[in-house]
């Protein structure tokens, strides 16, 4: 069975997330329902309205913000704005599965949690690290998958709550502790048969080399947006 990080993998926008996007376009007269039928035929045309600064201005309006798109597609536009450059194929793979990763992670217990619907939750790297040890192969590989996702999560969007209590309240765990491990269990990941089995392996790969990118591009989003 394909597990929900792969089964978000692409940008599969529903029918409302395109509507959203059309209906801010900033030329008058264009026609929505018409332009939703024919994206599919159009996927240059998708990736430059996810791109487009309209769109993002858009989605931080506070009279549509969380309300007339997905976390999907949020996640989606910020990350791109966050994330300014030209990106290679791989790249985008990388920020649409960031995206998708994300919008799972907005429910607490699925952050915590290897897989949908496990009784046992998982608040520290060390424990999942513990647990990857001993676990039978395809779970090992979601173990890996989760703790890469945990650590580019948390350091993330709570870096400064990480750097506060390391500072502040002597607690050993640093940046620098999620950067390593992070790295260390994607590239472990990206190895892994299953990867290319789920079409995971190119955006785990980016993660493992260029993990303080796509954090840097979280603690921007943490800091100008969602802070507000």
């Amino acid at each position: 069975m394909t597990p929900d990080i792969a089964d978000l993998n692409k940008p599969l926008l529903d029918e409302r997330d395109l509507l959203f996007l059309f209906e801010h376009f900033p030329q008058p007269g264009v026609d929505a329902i018409e332009a939703v039928r024919r994206i599919h035929e159009m996927p240059s045309t998708l990736e430059s309205l996810l791109d487009s600064d309209y769109v993002y201005r858009a989605m931080l309006d506070s009279s549509v913000k969380w309300l007339d798109v997905s976390p999907r597609l949020f996640f989606n536009v910020l990350l791109r704005h966050a994330l300014r450059a030209r990106r290679s194929p791989d790249e985008r793979e990388a920020v649409n599965y960031l995206a998708n990763m994300l919008a799972l992670f907005v429910r607490a217990e699925r952050s915590v949690r290897v897989e949908p619907g496990d009784e046992r939750h998982y608040d520290y790297l060390v424990d999942l690290v513990t647990e990857a040890a001993g676990a039978a192969p395809e779970r090992q590989f979601l173990v890996h998958c989760h703790i890469g996702n945990y650590a580019l999560f948390v350091s993330g969007l709570y870096a400064r709550a990480i750097e506060h209590r390391h500072r502040y309240r002597r607690r050993p765990v640093t940046l620098d502790y999620y950067r390593q491990v992070g790295r260390s269990f994607y590239a472990q990941a990206a190895r892994n048969s299953r990867a290319t089995r789920f079409g995971l392996r190119d955006a785990f790969t980016q993660f493992a080399h260029r993990f303080e990118y796509y954090r840097s591009g979280l603690d921007r989003i943490a800091g100008e947006t969602l802070a507000g």
